[in-house]
């Protein structure tokens, strides 16, 4: 390097750079020019304080760049004054008359300076901003005011004190002079010398005045709407371009005779300059790319972008393809300083391929206007259009490889300049191209390569400024890159991958869009270097209004408090808005300054800490700044009049943190002063020249204030620490687990512990000598307590405590006082002050949980629960009032596994409770659907409705009164016993899940299934102590008195017992209303429910007596309205009506064979089940069953010659209506069922699979085979679905078979498939033994429905597939065990019972007999009380 470049300033290269922020690092470190510069690295300029990784390669490449274009002797162009140049072959610049080399030493301060040189003014080009002018005066870097021990310390000016005084008075105004118009003179650029013609310089001429800007300054240059002509003159003429002939042409004239090293040191100093390289057009297109995806315009954009290398020289060349071929493709050519490109026209932005300068090792002219490029790893082949053009080509080509070559050996480091520092890299699918492209994202840009091996060479295809780029997650797998000019699809191999792909090219976005300027200064000031809130490292966001520097993570909550409140800005990327006077307010101030305001009263517990949880930061800083729960109050909080006379008064002095105080803490940022000339506060502030002052005001207009209230005296507000809870003593602990505890723990499973609660930490020591803690769990970490019962594990008294680190602590003792001490110190350890009241609770869990309800359905929040019973009690946020949900009331309870929530659904209100942490809120789930649900058979501990009944009483009631009102016999006639049993079983379960329907359930099982739950109730309906009486009260003489005395009873009686008792009888009194049609009237009524209700044996109509005058004088008794109950007698006849005229669905059914002697005409009600249609053919034509005879029924369609037997349990109302008019059903033998019983008897997985000829319905499945044939297909059939695989391989000779890919050709549910038995004749099957598939979908919106064929090779082998079909499809149930029970049921349906009915006006004595021989019903359930057996 020459000796004038070795004498180059550091400041001044860093300003070219724009990185002059970190002159006193490279001044503290001793490097005071460029050549000391030139060994650095990426460990030493981190070590010297430059931290940001894209500041430090910036400045190493910047380095190599210098070191790499500058030739020996030739001097850099940041000062363009004329020096020292060495001398070449060219035209030496005496010979014009142009002054000789002389020496330019750096002036000194004192030294006298005889014939100083003319100052060269900058120059104006249409494609670059004028160059600053340097003069010839003393100039130095902006440093010298910053002390030198702390060159980073920005001085903090000192308060002014305020006035004593509250008098405002108007500040002086300075007095103006006439005509100035208050503004200085802008000054006058000095002279320039001028290029002659003949190219001698004369300095005694003056220069012309510069040329307008073209463009605002700060905005940057505007890109025109088409590139400007560009004549093709060499390189000066693409560089150096002229506003007027006359320049233009001296400017030539003179290039022309310099050296083309001198002219590319000048492009290696303009390109540090924010140029705008017109030969990148704006235009849309791509080269190399997918023409698919391009936007319609480029948009606008105010944001920085790099300064873009200058063009040395481009145009349209010829270029042979890789392969030799003989057809050569036209392309624009680009050559500039980094790259050498060529597109595929003048309009495209993105190249078809890069290839770097510092990889090109030659350029040789091969003529017929040939010239090639050589590479270290290929040679492009190109032809210009005339040996002219080729040869200027070659010449550019030419000296900049000399260039390149002379200050390759200068550099420090062997790495090849083009190799990239990338941030992600690795293939990636453009979609659009058949391979994928090797990506780079690396810095501010994303490279494109064709592989691997290109990336390695340096060979690129395009690289895209992620200035301009938005990158948007599109599908599972797939992104776009969004510019102006075109749209980039990309496809990862995962979703993870993905993912990675999206976050590096983000963070490459915003390194683009960043600057670093703004955060440097701001963290000049040390507090400012950690977050306000959390403490966070290298907070890059402030709240502007707030006066904080904050993180990435607070800046994000802040955001959700609203602009109202807290105003987010960026330090990097909000670049417009940081004014120098904002900037001084933050360092004025500083985080540290301004927490001794926000958060003067934090107490420990709440405090931030940088690995704080979203939840945490939320509720924070929303307690910070919008309630101001920790500030420090002003003395003069309160009073508001005071509060804005001091606001007036401060900010006329320079203490911003005053103001602060006082806005915050109430005062008025618009309060009137009273001065005409300063009307506000901010204005006033400008008065006295308090810049800093109307700055914080100014961002301050609309700030919604800290709304926090505080009653009392008006005087600072300071934290006071709750009462801390103090215990020690022994427990006995086992493991920490991360699953729930589903067995019993023996004693031998615990380990005695020494435990202390103290300051919040519950710790447990291997003994009480330790000193060290086994463990610590912070009552921050505590999410919930629960209690188990008694002798759950083998200490007596345990309970488990549940960590936010989804971990379970499992504690025992076998003392029930320190049981109970432990609980309750350690509840109020963790429970907050506003839910203290849950702690006199006897709860069995308590703890936290997030929950939604109907007013804010958008954000969970916190709630404090405790389950004690079936009650659950909460403290919700933002509320000081208990709440509690008795849950047995609850009219649903679900729980959604997707998303982890329990829903709650009260009358009017449903509340859904959210689980942050698996463990815990799955021992909630178990532990509220267990108190949910009935716990014994008193009638308190049911499922309950709103109004006191339970669930199981009020569901029977309404099936009935929707379906059975008109059935005779009712509540007389018995329902199958096991029907009734596994009704009262689920209703037992969790009645408020059982939903009855028509046509599943049957009205005989539903009333016998009231009657038992009334019989095995505990106490019974009436209570045990009050039966007596209830039975004595029949033989009271007065009726109004007997009605007096029934009114007293039922007053006695409890809640619930009182509401069910009304309930049933106002039922019994609509039954007995419609008696004409179910021959159910008061006696009939009485001797069912007498027995029932009071748990008799029947033989005393006593009982009955009772029931029968409670329904006689129902509404008396009860007090009823008779307009209602006339409107609910309206309601019941209307359904009856509409019920009634549906009527039974008839049909004909064949025994055998269709014939008419076979036919039978059959009503067939909706619960009909083929097995009892099957029973009635066979009664009415008298047919004895035999051992082994499997008669069925079937459904045989003509059409298709196709028939399938009706499972035995099969509902068969929905087959006739499904059926078409050639098809019927046909009771007969099913010969076939014997063996397939014994072949499903004989297997031992339930799976099938093997090879069967398939044929599809036409234009079905869409598989692309001839519908005229069959074809192999490998068939697996399991317990899920079935799969159907295009392709087999045999193994071990053929005795094994298997797929060979994993993925099927088609597949389907099983549940979905109806099989049926045989095949058209007019397909052509190729054997008899085949299968028709029908497969029907569920979807509602648009039912599927599609059907294909099956051959077998054998009837076994038919039978087999069939039998597994329906042995899935059924569960194993082919047949049932015992077919007589379903007959005799039937039968019995069709009477009316055993006891033949009631007349409507029957004697006494004809019901006591009829009593009796209730009692002898051999249905009736047996049950031993205090009445003795009871009979239904």
């Amino acid at each position: 390097m020459s000796e004038v470049e070795e004498c180059t300033s550091v400041w001044k290269w860093l300003s070219l750079l724009h990185l002059e922020q970190y002159f006193p690092a490279f001044q503290a470190a001793g490097l005071g020019s460029l050549s000391e510069c030139q060994g650095l690295t990426q460990n030493q300029l981190e070590m010297i304080g430059i931290s940001l990784p894209g500041h430090r390669r910036r400045i190493l490449a910047s380095l190599q760049k210098t070191g790499q274009i500058t030739a020996p002797g030739t001097p850099l162009m940041h000062r363009p004054v004329p020096k020292e140049r060495t001398k070449y072959r060219s035209v030496p610049l005496e010979s014009c008359g142009l002054p000789g080399p002389r020496p330019n030493p750096a002036p000194r301060p004192n030294a006298p300076q005889d014939s100083p040189l003319p100052p060269i003014p900058p120059r104006s080009t249409p494609n670059c901003p004028p160059l600053c002018f340097v003069s010839g005066g003393k100039s130095g870097p902006p440093g010298a005011s910053v002390s030198e021990g702390n060159p980073l310390t920005v001085p903090r000016p000192a308060p002014r004190p305020r006035p004593k005084s509250l008098a405002l008075t108007p500040p002086a105004r300075p007095p103006r002079h006439a005509g100035d118009g208050g503004r200085k003179p802008s000054p006058v650029s000095p002279s320039s010398f001028l290029v002659e013609h003949h190219g001698c310089l004369s300095p005694d001429r003056g220069a012309p005045p510069l040329p307008p800007k073209a463009y605002v300054v700060g905005g940057g240059p505007k890109e025109p709407n088409s590139p400007p002509p560009i004549p093709n003159v060499g390189l000066a003429s693409s560089a150096i371009l002229s506003p007027d002939p006359p320049a233009l042409e001296t400017s030539w004239f003179l290039c022309k005779r310099l050296h083309f090293t001198q002219l590319f040191s000048l492009f290696f100093f303009l390109s540090r300059s924010s140029w705008q390289d017109y030969g990148l057009s704006t235009l849309q297109g791509s080269v190399y790319l997918p023409v698919t995806g391009c936007v319609s315009s480029p948009p606008p954009r105010d944001s920085p972008s790099p300064s873009p290398s200058p063009v040395l020289k481009m145009g349209w060349l010829d270029k042979n393809p890789p392969q030799g071929s003989l057809y050569y493709q036209r392309r624009w050519v680009k050559l500039d300083v980094d790259y050498l490109r060529y597109f595929d026209n003048d309009k495209e932005v993105y190249s078809k391929r890069v290839i770097p300068t510092s990889a090109i090792t030659g350029v040789t002219n091969v003529g017929e206007q040939k010239f090639e490029v050589v590479t270290t790893s290929r040679t492009f082949l190109f032809r210009a259009e005339s040996d002219s053009e080729r040869n200027e080509w070659v010449s550019v080509l030419q000296d900049f490889t000399v260039v390149h070559h002379e200050g390759s050996r200068e550099r420090i480091s062997s790495t090849p300049s083009y190799l990239l520092t990338p941030e992600h890299q690795g293939y990636l699918e453009l979609r659009g191209l058949r391979s994928k492209l090797y990506t780079v994202v690396s810095g501010d840009k994303v490279f494109l390569y064709k592989n691997l091996e290109d990336y390695r060479l340096g060979i690129g295809i395009t690289s895209i400024d992620m200035n301009v780029g938005n990158v948007k997650d599109t599908d599972r797998r797939s992104f776009d890159l969004t510019t102006p000019y075109r749209i980039f699809s990309f496809v990862a191999d995962s979703e993870q991958q993905k993912d990675q792909w999206i976050e590096a090219m983000r963070d490459s976005i915003g390194e683009a869009l960043s600057n670093s300027e703004v955060s440097n200064r701001i963290w000049a000031e040390p507090s400012n270097g950690f977050c306000a809130d959390c403490s966070a490292t290298k907070p890059e966001w402030a709240a502007i209004n707030l006066c904080v520097v904050i993180c990435k993570r607070c800046a994000g909550e802040h955001r959700g408090l609203g602009p109202s409140i807290s105003k987010v800005r960026s330090l990097k990327m909000d670049r417009k808005v940081w004014t120098e006077e904002l900037i001084q307010v933050f360092l004025t101030l500083g985080n540290e300054r301004v927490n001794g305001f926000w958060a003067a009263n934090v107490p420990p517990s709440e405090a931030l800490s940088p690995a704080s949880c979203s939840e945490d930061r939320r509720l924070f800083i929303s307690a910070k700044y919008r309630q101001g729960k920790y500030r420090r109050y002003h003395p003069l909080y309160g009073n508001q009049k005071e509060l804005n006379n001091a606001l007036c008064i401060n900010v006329q002095c320079s203490d911003v943190l005053e103001t602060l105080c006082l806005l915050f803490c109430g005062a008025d940022v618009n309060h009137p002063t009273g001065l005409a000339d300063c009307p506000s506060p901010v204005s006033l502030a400008l008065a006295h020249n308090q810049k800093l002052q109307a700055e914080f005001l100014s961002h301050n207009l609309n700030t919604e204030l800290p709304r926090l209230e505080v009653v009392g005296l008006m005087e600072p507000q300071h934290y006071s620490p709750q009462h801390s809870v103090t215990h020690n003593g022994f427990l006995y602990k086992t493991a920490s687990m991360a699953r729930h505890v589903m067995e019993r723990k023996a004693k031998e499973e615990f380990s005695r512990r020494w435990c202390t609660l103290n300051d919040g930490n519950f710790s447990y020591y291997e003994s009480d000598k330790n000193s060290t803690p086994n463990g610590i769990l912070k009552s921050t970490e505590i999410v919930c307590l629960a209690v188990n019962k008694p002798e759950t594990h083998g200490f007596e008294y345990t309970f488990k405590l549940y960590s936010d680190s989804e971990r379970l602590y499992l504690f025992g003792t076998d003392d029930p006082d320190s049981h109970k001490e432990w609980v309750k110190s350690i509840s109020k350890a963790f429970i907050p002050s506003n839910a203290e009241a849950l702690l006199r609770l006897g709860f069995e869990r308590i703890g936290r949980l997030k929950y939604k309800d109907g007013l804010n359905l958008q954000s969970p929040r916190v709630g404090w629960f405790a389950l004690v019973g079936s009650s659950l009690h909460a403290y919700l946020e933002d509320s000081e009032v208990e709440e509690e949900i008795n849950l047995r009331k609850l009219q649903e309870l679900s729980i959604q596994q997707e998303n982890e929530v329990l829903v709650l659904v009260e009358r009017g209100r449903t509340l859904y409770m959210e689980g942050e942490r698996k463990l815990d809120f799955q021992g909630w789930c178990e532990a509220i659907q267990r108190a949910a649900g009935s716990a014994g058979d008193s009638l308190g501990l049911q499922q309950l409705t709103e109004m006191d009944i339970p669930v199981i009483v009020d569901r029977c009631i309404d099936y009935i009164t929707q379906c059975g009102l008109t059935s005779e016999g009712i509540y007389r006639k018995s329902g199958v016993n096991s029907r009734v049993a596994a009704l009262c079983e689920a209703f037992r379960r969790d009645a408020r899940s059982v939903r009855l329907k028509e046509g599943e359930h049957q009205v005989d099982d539903v009333s016998n299934t009231l009657k038992r739950f009334f019989r095995e109730s505990g106490e019974g309906l009436f209570t045990i102590e009050a039966a007596s009486a209830w039975l004595n009260t029949p033989v009271v003489p007065d009726e109004s008195k007997k009605i007096s005395e029934y009114q007293l009873l039922l007053s006695r009686l409890p809640r619930v017992n009182k509401a069910t008792l009304r309930a049933l009888v106002n039922h019994l009194y609509c039954v007995q209303r419609f008696a004409d049609l179910n021959q159910m009237n008061l006696h009939n009524l009485a001797i069912v429910f007498g027995p029932t209700l009071f748990q008799t044996d029947g033989k005393d109509y006593t009982a009955g007596r009772v029931v029968e005058e409670l329904i006689e004088h129902y509404t008396d008794i009860f007090e009823v309205d008779e307009q209602q109950l006339k409107r609910q007698l309206d309601e019941i006849t209307a359904i009856i009506k509409a019920s009634g005229s549906a009527g039974d669905f008839i049909c004909t059914v064949y025994l055998e064979e269709k014939k008419e002697t076979a036919e039978q005409h059959v009503k067939i009600p909706g619960s009909m089940t083929a097995a009892e249609l099957t029973c009635e053919i066979l009664d009415r034509r008298k047919i004895t069953v035999r051992d082994k005879d499997y008669w069925s029924c079937w459904e045989v369609s003509e059409k298709d010659e196709t028939e399938r037997p009706l499972h035995h349990l099969e509902r068969v109302l929905p087959i006739l209506h499904s059926l078409g008019t050639d098809s019927h059903l046909l009771v007969k033998k099913h010969v076939a069922m014997e063996a397939m019983l014994v072949y499903l008897a004989s297997k031992v997985d339930v799976s099938k699979h093997g090879i069967v000829k398939f044929r599809e319905e036409r234009s079905i499945l869409g598989l692309g085979l001839n519908t005229g044939s069959f074809h192999d297909r490998y068939f697996i059939l399991n317990s899920m679905c079935l799969r159907m695989y295009k392709e087999v391989r045999v193994r071990d000779a053929g005795t094994h078979t298997h797929t060979r890919s994993n993925r099927p050709e088609r597949e389907w549910q099983v549940k979905n498939l109806k099989v049926y038995l045989g095949i058209k004749k007019k397909l052509r099957p190729p054997t008899c033994w085949g299968l028709t598939v029908v497969y029907e979908s569920e979807k509602q919106d648009k039912p599927e429905r599609q059907q294909w064929y099956l051959c077998c090779d054998t009837q076994n082998e038919l039978r087999e597939w069939f039998s597994t079909f329906l042995s899935i499809q059924y569960d194993g149930n082919m047949w049932p065990v015992d077919s007589v029970p379903t007959r005799v049921s039937r039968a019995v349906d069709t009477r009316h019972g055993n006891v033949a009915l009631i007349p409507l006006r029957g004697s006494e004595n004809e019901m006591r007999n009829s009593v009796a021989a209730f009692t002898a019903d051999p249905l009736g359930v047996s049950q031993t009380s205090n009445y003795g057996p009871i009979r239904g």
